[in-house]
């Protein structure tokens, strides 16, 4: 858990679209170099979130001095998306958005990752997540390989 205490999260709006949307590429970009070059503008991406994710999905925001730092999406029990501002990594946000993602989803939570993500990868595997099935890249839009992982909650504590 990180000791930042000035950073809440909180459940998004439709304000948050445009925030949302700027996050979501820039952390794309940034941390995987590897996808394919963006052929969306920014004002389609904010659409998507505006018209598809916050109105499928729950979001929640981090948000510091009234700046979101990252968000995450999900789906039923499906992490949609967690990410974060590239240069707020490593400070335990993304802990703390998937630790309310977590309490959302008593029975367990899966997500999608790419094989070459390895970064996120290993913060899933640090979280308790395994890896239950891999992918050649068929069942998403980048055509990457991928694989699914899950969380199950420890039911012995």
């Amino acid at each position: 858990m990180s000791g930042d205490r000035r950073t809440e999260i909180r459940p998004a709006d439709t304000a948050d679209a445009a925030a949302i949307a700027q996050i979501h590429v820039d952390s794309r970009a940034a941390t995987m170099p590897y996808l394919p070059p963006q052929t969306r503008g920014q004002d389609e991406v904010t659409a998507w979130v505006a018209n598809i994710v916050l109105k499928t999905c729950r979001v929640w925001v981090a948000v510091r001095d009234g700046e979101i730092l990252g968000y995450a999406s999900l789906e039923d029990d499906m992490l949609e998306d967690l990410y974060l501002r590239p240069d707020v990594r490593r400070q335990g946000i993304g802990t703390r958005l998937l630790d309310v993602v977590r309490q959302h989803s008593p029975e367990g939570l899966s997500l999608y990752v790419f094989q070459q993500n390895t970064d996120a990868r290993a913060f899933y595997e640090r979280h308790g997540f395994t890896v239950v099935d891999t992918d050649d890249g068929s069942r998403n839009m980048e055509n990457l390989p991928d694989m699914t992982m899950r969380w199950t909650p420890d039911r012995a504590h």
